[in-house]
């Protein structure tokens, strides 16, 4: 059942942009299916993750209906280290986790299903109970409300992220405004996600202007005394602030050139237990 787990978690995680409940989804499912004959099954691991993905459909729909913040975010991955529990090549990049809030739990599954994991129209309607035309449909509705954003285009940041990863957290402490203005977009948008119990400086913030104040306020008010470590959070440049051996704050980068053009802030101590020093 390991291997079952490390090839399940991603379709489950993909959907529902938390770890605990990916892991929920696919202990349940196999949970189940060992109570079952498995001989039975001409296809045990396309029966699988069929129950997976609709199991984690059904989650996202009911999550859906309870929460109603107004920024929520994904909780991150580490994909620099390897993990034999995980595949990792097939979780996607924080930046189209995101995209992806905008999209219905089948929209989603359907859009995931031929883009990241390259499933024919026929292979999702199988798996989702859908005609073929229905998958066609909620894959078209899908990219619309995406403005045709794919998985590439969310990972297009300079070849040297970690060069420029060092430089920014340099600039930072350095309380140099002219140099990270030009390390930043123009349209810039920062996020920030602190959960039920912890409240953000702010949870949207837009523009160049507005986004260097938040952010020298946040770094001279907040984490100055922390510790920075730079990563790769699902195939993206990352910073983690840590007070101790306590993970306070991850920071997500979408990179377009030598510009940056979201930041993802993570504040909910529920979303970060899974990542480690």
């Amino acid at each position: 059942m390991k291997n079952y787990q490390k090839i399940l978690f991603p379709y489950a995680y993909n959907i529902l942009g938390s770890v605990e409940d990916a892991k929920d989804a696919v202990q349940d499912v196999l949970t189940k299916h060992v109570s079952v004959e498995r001989k039975h099954f001409e296809n045990e691991i396309g029966y699988l993750v069929k129950s997976v993905i609709n199991q984690s459909i059904n989650i996202k729909n009911r999550k859906n209906k309870i929460e109603s913040y107004k920024v929520w975010l994904p909780e991150p991955i580490s994909t620099e280290k390897t993990d034999d529990n995980i595949n990792r090549e097939e979780i996607i990049s924080y930046s189209l986790l995101v995209l992806l809030e905008n999209l219905t739990p089948k929209e989603r599954a359907v859009y995931i299903l031929k883009i990241a994991f390259n499933y024919s129209h026929k292979d999702i309607a199988e798996v989702i109970s859908l005609t073929i035309e229905n998958s066609r449909k909620l894959l078209s509705r899908a990219k619309t409300k995406l403005s045709n954003h794919t998985i590439e285009s969310t990972r297009s940041g300079p070849s040297d992220s970690s060069s420029y990863m060092n430089n920014y957290v340099q600039t930072i402490k350095d309380g140099d405004v002219r140099r990270l203005e030009k390390m930043l977009s123009e349209d810039i948008l920062l996020y920030a996600d602190g959960g039920e119990n912890i409240k953000v400086v702010r949870e949207l913030t837009t523009g160049k202007k507005a986004t260097l104040d938040l952010l020298f306020y946040v770094f001279n008010t907040h984490q100055k005394s922390l510790s920075v470590k730079t990563t790769e959070i699902n195939h993206q440049p990352a910073l983690l602030f840590y007070k101790g051996d306590s993970l306070i704050n991850c920071q997500v980068f979408d990179l377009e050139g030598n510009k940056t053009k979201r930041i993802f802030s993570v504040i909910d101590p529920n979303k970060l237990k899974s990542l480690s020093r």
